[in-house]
């Protein structure tokens, strides 16, 4: 192998290396998996407030379809929501909500969360991206947010 060429194989290698190491990685087929499981989790757990279209309940309950909230926010803040729940104003979509969201059970698991974060993700119009069972892990690991 020519010098140049076993540098650009190691360029290539450290950048997928570095790629992979700061975002977690689901391949395509472990995707619609976690997609089939986060619709069970979210049928059994937040269909009841975000009801089956993603739409919320009007003054109540925010909307996770098309959420600018979600598109901002991105995939770790929807973990905290998830594991630790909210409470207080929230402003999605230009409208202000103020009740509670209550944290997902303790008999949901790590893969669970992913699960359900990932398919909330993905549909109704919102931005794409997956997330791991490790991530939720260390998400969960950094403790309950305090209040700003």
């Amino acid at each position: 192998m020519k010098f140049s060429t076993f540098r650009a194989a190691i360029a290539i290698s450290a950048v997928l290396f570095v790629g992979t190491a700061f975002t977690p990685t689901v391949h395509a087929q472990d995707k619609a998996a976690m997609m089939t499981k986060g619709e069970k989790v979210y049928k059994a757990y937040c269909l009841t407030c975000h009801q089956a279209n993603g739409q919320g309940l009007a003054s109540v309950y925010p909307p996770v379809a098309s959420s600018d909230y979600i598109k901002t926010k991105g995939i770790k803040d929807v973990i905290l929501g998830v594991l630790w729940g909210r409470n207080g104003k929230l402003t999605v979509n230009g409208k202000e909500y103020n009740g509670v969201m209550n944290p997902i059970p303790s008999n949901y698991t790590d893969e669970d969360v992913a699960a359900a974060v990932t398919y909330v993700m993905n549909s109704w119009g919102n931005p794409g991206g997956t997330t791991t069972a490790a991530e939720v892990k260390k998400v969960r690991a950094e403790g309950k947010p305090k209040k700003k």
